[in-house]
Protein backbone atom coordinates (compact mmCIF):
# COMPACT_ATOMS: atom_id res chain seq x y z
CA UNK A 1 0.00 0.00 0.00
CA UNK A 2 2.75 2.29 0.33
CA UNK A 3 3.73 2.27 -3.22
CA UNK A 4 0.28 3.62 -4.14
CA UNK A 5 0.41 6.42 -1.98
CA UNK A 6 3.57 7.74 -3.61
CA UNK A 7 2.24 7.04 -6.82
CA UNK A 8 -0.98 8.97 -6.50
CA UNK A 9 2.08 11.87 -5.38
CA UNK A 10 3.79 11.81 -8.36
CA UNK A 11 1.02 11.92 -10.81
CA UNK A 12 -0.86 14.37 -9.15
CA UNK A 13 2.11 16.71 -8.18
CA UNK A 14 2.43 17.56 -11.90
CA UNK A 15 -1.29 18.21 -12.28
CA UNK A 16 -1.07 20.79 -9.37
CA UNK A 17 1.07 22.77 -11.03
CA UNK A 18 -0.23 22.60 -14.11
CA UNK A 19 -3.81 23.46 -12.79
CA UNK A 20 -2.03 26.23 -10.36
CA UNK A 21 -0.06 28.29 -13.49
CA UNK A 22 -3.35 28.05 -15.75
CA UNK A 23 -5.36 29.13 -12.92
CA UNK A 24 -3.74 32.33 -12.17
CA UNK A 25 -5.20 34.57 -14.80
CA UNK A 26 -8.16 36.58 -13.31
CA UNK A 27 -11.27 35.61 -14.88
CA UNK A 28 -13.12 37.92 -17.97
CA UNK A 29 -15.27 40.25 -16.26
CA UNK A 30 -19.29 38.88 -17.07
CA UNK A 31 -20.84 40.64 -20.31
CA UNK A 32 -24.13 42.63 -19.50
CA UNK A 33 -26.44 43.83 -21.75
CA UNK A 34 -25.08 47.30 -22.44
CA UNK A 35 -21.54 45.57 -24.03
CA UNK A 36 -21.70 42.77 -25.76
CA UNK A 37 -19.72 43.43 -28.60
CA UNK A 38 -21.06 43.03 -32.46
CA UNK A 39 -20.84 39.96 -34.33
CA UNK A 40 -17.84 40.03 -37.00
CA UNK A 41 -18.42 41.27 -39.99
CA UNK A 42 -19.03 38.90 -43.00
CA UNK A 43 -16.07 37.63 -44.69
CA UNK A 44 -15.53 39.95 -47.67
CA UNK A 45 -16.95 38.07 -50.70
CA UNK A 46 -15.56 39.27 -54.28
CA UNK A 47 -16.98 42.04 -55.86
CA UNK A 48 -19.03 41.42 -58.99
CA UNK A 49 -17.68 42.38 -61.86
CA UNK A 50 -19.26 45.26 -63.56
CA UNK A 51 -20.94 44.67 -66.97
CA UNK A 52 -19.25 45.57 -69.76
CA UNK A 53 -20.47 47.20 -72.85
CA UNK A 54 -21.19 45.37 -75.43
CA UNK A 55 -19.82 47.17 -78.02
CA UNK A 56 -15.96 46.61 -76.46
CA UNK A 57 -13.81 43.88 -77.84
CA UNK A 58 -14.06 41.90 -74.08
CA UNK A 59 -17.40 41.23 -74.82
CA UNK A 60 -18.04 37.13 -75.86
CA UNK A 61 -19.84 36.39 -79.11
CA UNK A 62 -22.64 34.56 -80.97
CA UNK A 63 -20.41 31.77 -83.21
CA UNK A 64 -21.91 30.77 -86.65
CA UNK A 65 -20.94 27.66 -87.80
CA UNK A 66 -18.87 27.73 -91.07
CA UNK A 67 -21.52 25.21 -93.07
CA UNK A 68 -24.60 27.68 -91.96
CA UNK A 69 -22.18 30.75 -92.95
CA UNK A 70 -21.55 29.08 -96.39
CA UNK A 71 -25.42 28.45 -97.01
CA UNK A 72 -26.59 31.73 -96.08
CA UNK A 73 -23.72 34.09 -96.62
CA UNK A 74 -22.17 36.76 -94.41
CA UNK A 75 -23.40 37.03 -91.25
CA UNK A 76 -22.94 39.80 -88.85
CA UNK A 77 -20.82 39.26 -85.34
CA UNK A 78 -23.05 38.97 -82.66
CA UNK A 79 -21.45 39.66 -79.32
CA UNK A 80 -22.40 38.72 -75.36
CA UNK A 81 -21.63 41.13 -72.54
CA UNK A 82 -20.10 39.58 -69.38
CA UNK A 83 -22.86 37.87 -67.06
CA UNK A 84 -25.44 38.55 -69.60
CA UNK A 85 -27.76 36.35 -71.42
CA UNK A 86 -28.97 40.04 -73.17
CA UNK A 87 -29.47 39.82 -76.90
CA UNK A 88 -28.91 43.79 -77.99
CA UNK A 89 -27.85 45.44 -81.20
CA UNK A 90 -25.34 43.83 -83.29
CA UNK A 91 -26.60 40.22 -81.68
CA UNK A 92 -29.94 40.82 -82.52
CA UNK A 93 -28.98 41.99 -85.97
CA UNK A 94 -26.75 38.60 -86.84
CA UNK A 95 -29.84 36.13 -85.18
CA UNK A 96 -32.23 37.78 -87.43
CA UNK A 97 -30.62 37.41 -90.70
CA UNK A 98 -29.85 33.27 -89.23
CA UNK A 99 -33.45 33.17 -88.74
CA UNK A 100 -34.41 34.44 -92.36
CA UNK A 101 -31.88 32.05 -93.50
CA UNK A 102 -33.57 29.07 -91.57
CA UNK A 103 -37.08 30.23 -91.91
CA UNK A 104 -37.44 31.65 -95.52
CA UNK A 105 -34.05 30.81 -97.19
CA UNK A 106 -31.65 27.92 -98.01
CA UNK A 107 -31.78 26.02 -94.78
CA UNK A 108 -35.61 26.19 -94.87
CA UNK A 109 -36.25 23.42 -93.01
CA UNK A 110 -33.31 22.49 -91.00
CA UNK A 111 -32.50 22.47 -87.78
CA UNK A 112 -30.16 24.34 -85.32
CA UNK A 113 -28.01 23.02 -82.40
CA UNK A 114 -27.08 26.07 -79.67
CA UNK A 115 -24.23 25.10 -77.19
CA UNK A 116 -23.60 28.07 -74.64
CA UNK A 117 -20.47 28.61 -72.75
CA UNK A 118 -19.26 30.88 -69.95
CA UNK A 119 -15.56 32.02 -68.61
CA UNK A 120 -14.14 30.34 -66.07
CA UNK A 121 -15.26 32.47 -63.30
CA UNK A 122 -17.45 31.35 -60.83
CA UNK A 123 -18.52 28.03 -59.42
CA UNK A 124 -19.77 25.32 -62.01
CA UNK A 125 -23.13 24.92 -61.38
CA UNK A 126 -23.42 28.68 -62.12
CA UNK A 127 -21.60 28.82 -65.20
CA UNK A 128 -23.44 25.83 -67.04
CA UNK A 129 -26.87 27.30 -66.17
CA UNK A 130 -25.41 30.64 -67.49
CA UNK A 131 -24.20 28.85 -70.90
CA UNK A 132 -28.08 27.14 -70.83
CA UNK A 133 -29.35 30.50 -70.57
CA UNK A 134 -27.49 32.18 -73.24
CA UNK A 135 -27.91 29.32 -75.48
CA UNK A 136 -31.94 29.37 -74.47
CA UNK A 137 -31.65 33.31 -74.63
CA UNK A 138 -30.90 32.99 -78.61
CA UNK A 139 -33.70 29.39 -79.03
CA UNK A 140 -36.34 32.06 -77.63
CA UNK A 141 -34.95 35.00 -79.56
CA UNK A 142 -34.93 33.06 -82.76
CA UNK A 143 -38.81 31.48 -81.93
CA UNK A 144 -39.62 35.41 -81.94
CA UNK A 145 -38.67 35.27 -86.02
CA UNK A 146 -40.30 32.29 -86.83
CA UNK A 147 -37.86 29.34 -86.46
CA UNK A 148 -39.96 26.70 -84.74
CA UNK A 149 -38.50 25.59 -81.50
CA UNK A 150 -38.91 21.82 -82.09
CA UNK A 151 -35.85 22.75 -84.60
CA UNK A 152 -33.59 23.98 -82.02
CA UNK A 153 -31.45 22.00 -79.31
CA UNK A 154 -29.98 23.63 -76.77
CA UNK A 155 -27.15 23.03 -74.57
CA UNK A 156 -24.35 24.33 -72.25
CA UNK A 157 -20.91 23.52 -72.17
CA UNK A 158 -20.32 26.40 -68.84
CA UNK A 159 -16.96 26.74 -68.46
CA UNK A 160 -15.83 23.45 -69.64
CA UNK A 161 -13.90 24.36 -72.95
CA UNK A 162 -12.98 28.12 -71.29
CA UNK A 163 -9.20 28.81 -72.11
CA UNK A 164 -9.75 32.40 -71.57
CA UNK A 165 -7.03 33.76 -68.97
CA UNK A 166 -7.71 37.66 -69.11
CA UNK A 167 -10.25 40.11 -70.13
CA UNK A 168 -10.32 39.37 -73.68
CA UNK A 169 -9.65 35.46 -73.45
CA UNK A 170 -12.97 35.36 -71.40
CA UNK A 171 -14.96 37.33 -73.58
CA UNK A 172 -13.75 34.51 -76.12
CA UNK A 173 -15.05 31.84 -73.98
CA UNK A 174 -18.61 33.99 -73.13
CA UNK A 175 -20.46 32.19 -76.64
CA UNK A 176 -23.21 30.31 -77.93
CA UNK A 177 -21.91 28.32 -80.93
CA UNK A 178 -24.56 27.94 -83.48
CA UNK A 179 -24.16 24.36 -85.59
CA UNK A 180 -26.37 22.87 -88.01
CA UNK A 181 -28.60 19.62 -87.13
CA UNK A 182 -27.63 17.21 -89.25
Amino acid sequence: MTKLPALLLVVSAPLAVLAAGCGSDPPPPANTAGDVAPPPPPAPTAAPAPKQDTAKPTSGSIRIDDKILKACGDLPTARFAFDSTSIEGEAATALDALARCFVSGPLKGKGLKLIGHADPRGETEYNLALGQKRAGSVAEYLGTKGLEQGRIATSSKGEFEASGTDEEGWARDRKVDILLAE
